[in-house]
């Protein structure tokens, strides 16, 4: 009996190691959507070619720092945050683009929820466009997430990450943590390497991040495609892709620029669980 008792044991001691209790110790805890940014697109055509031709929207401009049981992730930065002390905000050169304002600083927004740039280990962002990357380089000790394919990408401007930038340079999905709570979904076409990310929250269930899938609600509903799409394909299948996770995992997509949706979200210092 003794020695069945001390096989049990031994058993027992062997089943509950650290990985096998992660389950019970890690997981998504809070969701903060911060204001990243505000502005007015000119022309929102260039997002749904022929339809809504020299119509203007207002866009705003999200990022979602996420609480996680082990360590903070930072999604998307937004636009720089010197273009909140521009009187006037950042006026495109091109009418048809969006001009941007900074309400609020990254920096301030952090700062208010007692979190320090250190504190992040992970920033993941959904591609390198200027209006998502802006703030990077606050983050210089952050483990970058960001495709490989995004990475290496030519930029007529130059490199988009500073080069001692730690980074992770992803080649499909990748699930961040190792629990299944916070899954970084391939979404190519927008850009080479673009992203989505899918957040399993306790109480509110899944949500998708769709950064620049899809750029506003009525586009995501008639599967429009932007005009400069790095790939019409790659695009196409993407959206089907995130329409299948959605069904999958019953979430809730929710559209970076979409103004009308974000005003609709509580934002930050409320949070989501």
């Amino acid at each position: 009996m003794q020695r069945i008792e001390l096989g049990l044991a031994f058993a027992l001691a062997f089943a509950l190691t650290p990985a096998s209790l992660q389950g019970a110790t890690s997981g998504v805890e809070r969701l903060y959507i911060l204001n990243c940014g505000e502005g007015i697109a000119g022309d929102i055509s260039r997002w749904s070619p022929g339809v809504n031709v020299g119509k203007s929207m207002d866009f705003a401009d999200n990022c979602y720092l996420i609480k996680h049981a082990q360590g903070w992730l930072l999604w998307d930065t937004g636009v720089a945050d010197a273009i909140a002390a521009m009187p006037e905000g950042q006026r495109p050169s091109d009418p048809r683009m969006t001009h941007w304002r900074r309400p609020k600083t990254l920096a301030a927004q952090l700062a208010e929820l007692g979190v320090n740039p250190s504190d992040i280990k992970y920033v993941a962002v959904s591609h390198t466009h200027p209006d998502h990357i802006g703030n990077v380089a606050m983050f210089l000790q952050s483990m970058l997430l960001v495709q490989k394919a995004e990475y290496e990408w030519h930029s007529p401007v130059g490199p988009r990450f500073k080069p001692d930038h730690p980074v992770m340079k992803l080649e499909g999905d990748h699930d961040v943590f190792g629990d299944g709570s916070l899954v970084i979904i391939s979404t190519p076409g927008h850009t080479p390497g673009h992203q989505s990310l899918l957040v399993k929250l306790p109480k509110t269930g899944a949500v998708l991040l769709s950064g620049d899938a899809v750029h506003f609600k009525e586009n995501w509903e008639n599967r429009r495609i932007p005009e400069n799409n790095d790939s019409k394909d790659k695009t196409a299948a993407s959206m089907q892709r995130m329409a299948e996770v959605m069904a999958k995992e019953n979430a809730q997509l929710w559209i970076n620029h979409d103004k009308a949706q974000r005003d609709s979200l509580r934002m930050s210092p409320e949070f989501y669980e």
